[in-house]
């Protein structure tokens, strides 16, 4: 009966100990964002990668969210300007750091055919926050900016959202089924 207790247990710890190896940690980060300017709240989450680059700066991956209560629909990719705010890219970076979007920003589109476009304007007197604003009919070039386009300055504000670390969580679910019959078949001969 020892025999057989004792191999379950090295049963157990291969397993579980293969299964730790194989699992991988999660490889994103959820954050919650908001900006608000006259006329204009803008709130949501980012995924990002989970490693800063060398100047503390993550890279989004993803969007949900609502500006003005419309949806927004997704990110713009990065690299790419977002349609009537061209030659002006956007990296899709975001920081931890007191400065937390780069000059380039990132940017969206929402339901209604809107893009956006927050960044850090460092080349104002005093510098800050401004969002691009483009909405159809959109003539491309920053310098043909419509009635319904605007470059106004915001708030902005990001953080990280503190989320169980899934594998753990698995791993835990995974010993337990394991452990239970092993508990339950030795309470019984008990």
């Amino acid at each position: 009966m020892k025999n057989l207790t004792l191999l379950s247990v090295t049963v157990l710890a291969a397993t579980s100990g293969l299964m730790f190896q194989t699992m991988q940690a999660a490889s994103a980060l959820n954050w919650n964002w908001n900006y608000s300017g006259t006329g204009i709240t803008a709130s949501g989450t980012f995924t990002t990668n989970d490693t800063p680059n060398d100047l503390g700066f993550y890279q989004i991956t993803g969007i949900t969210g609502t500006r003005n209560g419309e949806t927004i629909t997704g990110l713009q990719p990065t690299g790419t300007s977002v349609p009537g705010n061209e030659p002006f890219i956007v990296d899709n970076l975001i920081s931890l750091n007191t400065q937390q979007l780069t000059g380039d920003g990132f940017g969206y589109s929402t339901e209604q055919g809107n893009y956006s476009n927050p960044f850090f304007a460092s080349f104002l007197p005093t510098p800050g926050y401004l969002e691009v604003f483009s909405a159809p009919p959109i003539v491309p070039g920053f310098e043909n900016l419509g009635l319904e386009d605007s470059e106004l300055p915001i708030s902005f504000s990001a953080t990280i959202i503190t989320v169980p670390e899934t594998t753990f969580i698995l791993s835990l679910l995974i010993l337990g089924s394991i452990g239970a019959p092993l508990a339950l078949k030795r309470k019984k001969r008990s």
